[in-house]
């Protein structure tokens, strides 16, 4: 337990921070299995739909380093790259 005052202000900021990280990385998560399930069932307006609600969530996670700004990045081509493949195959 925190035993100065500064120590447990950090605590309750690090309390509120960890819930709101912890609520970006679900929804972020979230979006992308609805991107991967519209590719699966080939389905390509569904697909883009959730891919721009993706991007925007994934560019706010990655800006906000709730995670790596590379790893949106990757996940964003990732995700692109497979909704490409089902509108040429």
């Amino acid at each position: 337990m925190p035993n100065t005052k500064s120590a447990k202000k950090r605590l309750r900021q690090n309390v509120e921070r960890r819930a709101r990280n912890r609520s970006m990385r679900s929804a972020v998560k979230s979006q992308v299995r609805k991107v991967r399930e519209a590719v699966q069932a080939a389905d390509v307006e569904k697909a883009e739909a959730e891919f721009r609600l993706a991007a925007k969530r994934l560019d706010r996670a990655g800006a906000r380093k709730v995670i790596h700004p590379n790893a949106a990045a990757r996940l964003k081509s990732r995700l692109s790259a497979g909704i490409l493949a089902l509108k040429q195959g």
